[in-house]
């Protein structure tokens, strides 16, 4: 069995050999020092990792930290995994590749780790809604979030006089107001198919429920029915937009809009590093997509960015543990969140980038929804699907196009919740 869903684990596509020689599962370096290894996926995070592993290892003798952070981690991971050379700690995020691993069983069971008691409880509550179908047990500890809405120049705002949105009526309203003092409102980098995902995302957790994609895979709606009302309103906004979208690319509208070229950018906050880059002064806020009609139906986009599993082939937990805790230190945790303007999992007084004050609201209430495309597996290309849609405008031909290609990319987990389903009965 557990052969079984590794196979689909990978059948994301064809896996390259890497000649990686590193050694897991907490080797030996000697009779009294445990090696642990770590393999994370924040390639941008880097530096901050190699100060970690430094600082662990100048203040212990019984443990060597190893942290690799390399470029494409999730396919080197793959890789390691089918030939059976596991880490002992892996650093993803909360998306459908960690659904994968938890429905593999490469991941152990860490819920009698204490550290788990000082995390939200909202993204606690976001990696089991991750996982295919329920399974008993806690198998990641959420180290960062980010968050996506719309960031704005707060000088812009402030020299016009005009208001924060709360409601969609609201958001159109002050997107006219700006086109009519000659300023456009938002750009877009939709050259980058990726991109694209970023409003649709921030507009769907305010229009459907966290658990949409479940109840589609138990057959129980449609995104026929759910997005219908997400895809219409995403196609208003274009009107706001630069006159050819899909010319510009992620680079060049973090570049407008350092540059003031557009008052809104709808985006998350992973951009504004390098929005700063082209302009260090400039003054950058945020608010939530007001998606809904009702001002306080609104909901923050925001999932786990980066966090932390233990494999179940890790033959020295007490040591990885050992490795957490220090990593979730209040003084890592900060430095980590000011270095990628992220957003703390753990409960704690951290400070937050200015630019996310707007949102601040949102975070310490937790009235958030994980991103919508964390649960879309990377062969559907919802991306390019959402590109192609803004590009056509056809609302009835991507709705029926986004259904038939689920069924055809979903089959094999839609077979598996239906069993579980069958199997689980009252």
């Amino acid at each position: 069995m557990k052969g079984k869903r590794l196979a689909r684990l990978l059948f994301t596509g064809c896996m390259l050999v890497f000649a990686i020689s590193l050694q897991g599962c907490g080797s030996k370096k000697d009779n009294s020092v445990t090696e642990i290894e770590i393999v994370q996926y924040k390639r941008e995070a880097s530096n901050y990792f190699k100060m970690v592993e430094k600082a662990f290892n100048d203040t212990h003798d019984d443990i060597h930290l190893v942290i690799n952070s390399p470029n494409d981690a999730s396919a080197i991971l793959r890789t390691r995994f089918i030939r059976e050379d596991y880490p002992d700690i892996v650093g993803i995020g909360g998306d459908i590749e960690y659904s994968y691993y938890v429905d593999a069983q490469i991941l152990a069971d860490i819920s009698g780790y204490k550290g788990l008691q000082d995390i939200k409880q909202s993204y606690r509550d976001i990696d089991e809604s991750l996982e295919l179908v329920p399974v008993e047990g806690t198998f990641a500890i959420p180290y960062m979030a980010n968050a996506a809405g719309i960031l704005y120049n707060k000088d812009l705002f402030e020299q016009n006089g005009w208001k924060i949105p709360n409601n969609w009526n609201e958001l159109l309203t002050l997107c006219k107001q700006i086109k009519d003092k000659g300023i456009l409102p938002f750009y877009f980098g939709f050259k980058d198919t990726w991109t694209c995902l970023a409003p649709w995302n921030a507009i769907a957790v305010g229009l459907t429920e966290p658990d949409t994609v479940k109840k589609v895979n138990r057959g129980e709606t449609t995104f026929t029915k759910e997005y219908a009302e997400v895809s219409k309103k995403y196609l208003s906004l274009l009107e706001y937009g630069p006159g050819s979208p899909f010319a510009y690319g992620y680079n060049d509208a973090c570049t407008a809009f350092a540059r003031g070229e557009a008052a809104m950018y709808p985006i998350g906050s992973y951009a504004v590093p390098q929005i700063l880059s082209v302009n260090p002064d400039l003054n950058i806020d945020s608010f939530v997509m007001p998606a809904s009609d009702n001002s306080d139906g609104n909901t923050l986009n925001s999932g786990i960015d980066l966090q932390f599993c233990v494999t179940e082939a890790c033959e020295n937990k007490e040591a990885a543990y050992e490795v957490l805790d220090f990593l979730f230190e209040d003084e890592n945790i900060q430095a980590y969140a000011d270095a990628q303007n992220a957003i703390p999992c753990k409960e704690g007084n951290f400070k937050l980038a200015s630019m996310l004050d707007g949102m601040k609201e949102y975070i310490d209430a937790g009235r958030m929804a994980d991103f919508q495309d964390h649960y879309y597996p990377s062969e559907m290309s919802v991306d390019a699907l959402l590109q192609t849609f803004l590009i056509e405008k056809d609302v009835d031909n991507f709705l029926e196009t986004f259904d038939n290609n689920w069924q055809r990319y979903n089959r094999d987990i839609i077979r598996m919740v239906k069993e579980y389903e069958q199997n689980n009965k009252e």
